[in-house]
């Protein structure tokens, strides 16, 4: 790309940045506008430092975090009405009940899952140097693994074939008496 597209593209995500960033102040839960924003953060990343743009993308990815839990709790509280009112229509059934005790704790469960899983992700790909050297060893054990998966695949599926060719030849049915003359 030439200078001036570059310069052009800085400018355009510095404003999606900025305007998003009044919006937030004015509308925090609006999951579309973290959206945007983290977009924007992510984009803005690729013209900054090394260290800078390490900073920018942890951010980016919060904010991305951060629409996901609000568009996941609006989810969460249509479920728990939704059980509510089936409770309420057929308050002897245990399933229902037990739906919507899950349902209420499932907004705390969700923000423990990302917490760990998401967390690990983050610092494993900031541990530095030495993961992308064990992640090529643990890339040509995949490999290797597949390898050998494709070809026993391979080998049982032809045994297959042979034995179920020489089934079908052993139990052929008798051929037709000849008609006599």
């Amino acid at each position: 790309m030439d200078m001036q597209s570059d310069f052009d593209r800085l400018l355009f995500f510095e404003h999606a940045r900025k305007t998003a960033e009044a919006a937030y102040a004015k509308d925090p839960l609006d999951a579309d506008n973290l959206t945007r924003w983290g977009g924007a953060l992510l984009e803005l990343s690729q013209f900054q430092t090394v260290p800078d743009s390490k900073k920018m993308i942890l951010d980016a990815i919060s904010k991305l975090e951060e629409a996901l839990m609000d568009e996941a709790k609006e989810y969460f509280n249509k479920a728990t009405l939704y059980f509510q009112q089936a409770v309420d229509e057929e308050p002897s059934n245990e399933l229902y009940q037990k739906s919507l005790e899950v349902a209420a704790k499932a907004p705390e469960l969700h923000m423990e899952i990302h917490k760990h899983g998401l967390g690990q992700q983050t610092m494993g790909a900031s541990t530095g140097p030495s993961s992308t050297s064990s992640g090529a060893k643990t890339s040509k054990k995949k490999k290797s693994s597949d390898l050998k998966y494709d070809i026993f695949g391979w080998v049982i599926l032809a045994v297959g074939i042979v034995a179920w060719v020489g089934f079908a030849k052993s139990h052929m049915p008798p051929p037709p008496p000849t008609p006599p003359r």
